[in-house]
């Protein structure tokens, strides 16, 4: 499970990274982006389901970071900030994609490699299983489920995150994983 606090000793070595980073330091922000891409690309992949556009929500969510450094007053408030901003700049793009009536085409993202062709195979379907029944979500269930289920965050961070109560993040995932169940079993169904 995701654990927002730092350590002593790595929250003063992070609060020095920042201190630098809102003097100026580029290669401090560089240091701070790649302690934190992995779980902002992770995320967007997931809520947007095609790995162009949550690369171009991550460099968002960067860009917003690298532009509010000074309003952050402390490191420990970084990560679920940025959060936050990945989560908002994804529904960003979805309302977007629904005022021009376009989605873009998923093609399949890059295999990775795996010694059982089978094994692969079988990855990859559970992954497109997954990216469809998430699309099926409405935005706030579906970015309740991603950071509560898929980025292992606590409900309390959720809720902090989305601005939410933890009653209703609780809610959101329960209705979200419900959904989600329905639409696998319909899926399975019509595949057997």
């Amino acid at each position: 499970m995701a654990d927002f606090r730092l350590k002593a000793e790595d929250a003063g070595q992070s609060a020095g990274l920042l201190d630098r980073v809102k003097t100026g330091d580029l290669d401090a922000f560089d240091q701070l982006m790649r302690a934190n891409e992995k779980q902002v690309l992770g995320t967007a992949l997931r809520l947007l389901g095609n790995l162009a556009d949550a690369q171009d929500a991550a460099q968002e969510a960067f860009l917003r970071l690298y532009k509010s450094l000074n309003r952050l007053p402390d490191v420990q408030e970084i990560k679920p900030w940025l959060y936050r901003v990945t989560v908002n700049v994804c529904n960003d793009m979805h309302r977007a994609r629904r005022r021009r009536g376009w989605e873009p085409l998923s093609g399949p993202e890059p295999a990775s490699i795996q010694p059982d062709p089978e094994l692969a195979w079988a990855h990859q379907e559970r992954g497109r299983l997954v990216e469809m029944a998430l699309k099926t979500l409405p935005e706030k269930e579906r970015a309740a489920v991603v950071l509560r289920d898929m980025q292992g965050l606590s409900t309390r961070e959720v809720a902090g995150i989305l601005g939410s109560s933890e009653v209703t993040v609780r809610s959101q995932i329960s209705v979200a994983r419900g959904k989600l169940k329905k639409f696998t079993d319909r899926y399975l169904r019509k595949r057997l």
